[in-house]
């Protein structure tokens, strides 16, 4: 019997031997029956207590195995409805593990996110640096002056591309780590649509394309840098996708419970499977460009979400996308 292995149970054997011996002399001076019958009664009394010992040492020995096969991954341990000590144990140690389940789970996903994050920088990251590389090497055996400025050019097209994702990507680990101090401000629409777009002025200009911007006296409460830094990712990915010539349109419209701002565009829209996974890290669509990264719109939510706002994407009847950035008065 492992019973007996265990030092406690033997050192209360000793005790309970002890004392019925004891009383089993105190009886003896009254006389042999009354001795007899302290003698006996310690004896059952023993019994009992063994019994019931070796019915819980069987119960922990059941809770050890289940434990084991926890930490295994072969089974789950269930509360226990009944009443007891053991049973109260049994009930917490199932809150614990089941909190350590859902932790490692969470790890283990985060880990696979960061995994898959690492790979697509990684590629990102990849692209323009082999295109910088060839770049290069062509620039060291140019001979032609205009040959020369065309390839200087498509280098810094690459460094302004690596700059912008390096940037846009520490923005994001800000974000996430909660480190950033958002500081709200009363700001019109109009000045936060026009820091926006100012380094996107030119890119459009290039491209032939019409912006519009009927913004009103709308107002709202935001922090003015990171919101711009939102609405210009979401301006920019409608230049991005709109063709030569399109037009992209900022507006505005503010209730007494929200402010709305909404960018469109005359491409070619959102592919419906594409709508339900556009804001997600690294996601590119199936009309994405080739220097498309799936970061900016991730961000634009992000930042917007933080301030009490949302942000959705949708198709419009007439042709092209449509982008609402609302910001709330109040906490929704």
């Amino acid at each position: 019997m492992k019973d007996w292995k265990n030092p406690e149970l033997r050192r209360e054997l000793w005790i309970c031997a002890a004392v019925a011996l004891t009383l089993g002399g105190l009886g003896l001076l009254i006389s042999p029956l009354c001795a007899l019958s302290v003698l006996g009664a310690g004896l059952v009394f023993t019994l009992l207590h063994l019994a019931f010992v070796h019915r819980r040492y069987r119960e922990i020995a059941e809770l050890s195995r289940s434990l084991d096969r926890v930490l295994h991954g072969q089974d789950q341990l269930l509360e226990d409805n009944a009443e007891g000590e053991l049973a109260i144990l049994r009930s917490e140690i199932a809150k614990m593990t089941l909190r350590l389940k859902e932790s490692a789970d969470r790890l283990r996903d985060e880990k696979q996110e960061l995994t898959r994050a690492l790979a697509d920088i990684s590629h990102q990251l990849r692209t323009p640096l082999t295109s910088m590389n060839l770049t290069v090497s062509l620039l060291a055996d140019a001979a032609e002056e205009g040959q020369r400025l065309r390839l200087t050019r498509e280098l810094k097209r690459s460094l302004e591309r690596i700059d912008w994702m390096v940037e846009t990507l520490l923005k994001l680990s800000k974000l996430d780590a909660g480190v950033v101090v958002f500081e709200p401000e009363t700001v019109t629409a109009a000045a936060l649509a026009e820091q926006a777009v100012r380094n996107l002025r030119i890119p459009m200009e290039l491209k032939g394309q019409a912006l519009t911007l009927n913004l009103g006296d709308a107002t709202l409460s935001a922090d003015p840098a990171w919101t711009a830094e939102a609405l210009g990712n979401v301006v920019k990915n409608c230049v991005e996708h709109t063709p030569v010539g399109g037009t992209i349109a900022v507006t505005a419209r503010q209730t007494p419970i929200f402010t709305e701002l909404c960018v469109t565009d005359t491409g070619p829209g959102i592919d419906p499977e594409d709508l339900p996974r556009i804001f997600e890290r690294f996601y590119r669509g199936r009309q994405a460009g080739e220097n498309s990264i799936g970061i900016g719109l991730a961000l634009a939510r992000q930042i917007v979400a933080a301030q009490n706002g949302t942000l959705q994407a949708a198709n419009r009847p007439e042709g092209g996308a449509r982008f609402t950035l609302r910001f709330y008065t109040g906490i929704v």
